[in-house]
C-alpha cells in the first residue's frame, strides 16, 4: 500500500476511537523532503555566539545550497537555572527530493556549508525525513 492509503486508514482508526471527524484534519498533497540537523555547539562558544553564527554567518552559506527549497532554524529555548540542553537548536532543510540534498552538499559550496557548522559545533545528528503537513480545517 502507498503512503496516502496508510495515512487515510490511520486517519478513520483514529475517527473510530476517538471520535474525530475525518475532515477536521486537512493534509499536504504529497510528502516533502526534509533534513533536520540538531547541532550542539563546542565546549567554550557562548549560547548567544553560537545563535548570532548560526543566524547570519551560517545561515546566509545553507540559503545558497543549491536545490534547496526552504530553510528554517528553530533554536532551544533555556531559561537560566535548565538543564544544559543535549542539541542547541535544529536547523530544517527542504528539498525536492533526497537526491538533491545529496547533490548539494557534493558541491564546493556544500563542503564549505559543512566545514563552517563543523567548526563551530561537537555534536551534529541528522533526521533525513519525508515531512507530512496536517492542519486543521478552519
Amino acid at each position: 500500500a502507498d503512503i496516502h492509503t496508510m495515512l487515510t486508514t490511520m486517519r478513520k482508526r483514529l475517527a473510530m476511537q476517538g471520535g474525530y471527524a475525518l475532515s477536521q484534519f486537512s493534509t499536504s498533497s504529497s510528502p516533502q523532503f526534509k533534513a533536520m540537523i540538531m547541532l550542539k555547539r563546542k565546549e567554550g562558544i557562548e549560547r548567544s555566539e553560537f545563535e548570532q553564527w548560526w543566524l547570519t554567518q551560517h545561515k546566509g552559506l545553507a540559503l545558497q545550497l543549491p536545490g534547496l527549497k526552504k530553510y528554517a532554524v528553530s533554536l532551544v529555548d533555556v531559561a537560566e537555572g535548565d538543564e544544559e540542553p543535549m542539541y542547541d537548536g535544529v536547523a530544517e532543510l527542504w528539498f525536492e527530493k533526497k537526491e538533491d540534498l545529496a547533490a548539494a552538499y557534493e558541491t564546493k559550496l556544500g563542503s564549505e556549508v559543512a566545514a563552517d557548522s563543523m567548526a563551530m559545533v561537537c555534536k551534529r545528528d541528522r533526521l533525513l525525513t519525508y515531512e507530512h503537513v496536517f492542519e486543521p480545517n478552519s
